[in-house]
């Protein structure tokens, strides 16, 4: 997995403009794009694209951790706003693109180091012209829900 060092490693909005949001999210998990930084900086990875939904895996590492010990809530909010804002991008055609109105998360237990990995999974909801939601869910290997969220994206063409 290649994450990108500079801002001259991310694509362009042109060169955005010129594949669907569905293929520039594969061509991150297949490593033709590169990742973006948040990832590689909150210990999470882009696992599974499919049209709709996307899953990324991650477990905090201490320097994600808030002042009683545990993962603090913006890493469980990076991650979901991370899964449910990709899985809107994989159903956009080409030249559009998106940006997050809002979202909301509910944390239900906590994460720790020594966590087992988690999967945040997005789904998309609606995906119209202007307005498309999704929501989102992190699970452990057992089943166990640790977080959930929704999300409303605001859908705009991109400027050539």
């Amino acid at each position: 997995m290649t994450f990108a060092a500079s801002p001259d490693d991310l694509l362009t909005p042109a060169q955005l403009a010129e594949i669907s949001g569905f293929d520039f999210i594969d061509g991150m998990r297949t490593g033709r794009y590169p990742h973006p930084p948040i990832a590689k900086t909150l210990n999470y990875r882009l696992s599974e694209v499919e049209q709709g939904r996307v899953i990324f895996e991650g477990s905090p590492d201490f320097d994600a951790y808030n002042p009683l010990g545990g993962a603090h809530g913006g890493w469980f909010g990076t991650l979901l706003d991370s899964c449910m804002a990709c899985a809107v991008q994989t159903t956009l055609p080409q030249g559009t693109g998106y940006t997050t109105v809002e979202y909301k998360i509910t944390i239900l237990r906590p994460a720790f180091t020594d966590t087992p990995p988690l999967k945040a999974i997005g789904t998309v909801v609606t995906s119209g012209r202007r307005i498309a939601t999704a929501t989102g869910e992190m699970v452990g290997e057992d089943g166990k829900v640790f977080a959930t969220g929704s999300t409303t994206c605001l859908v705009f063409p991109l400027a050539p």
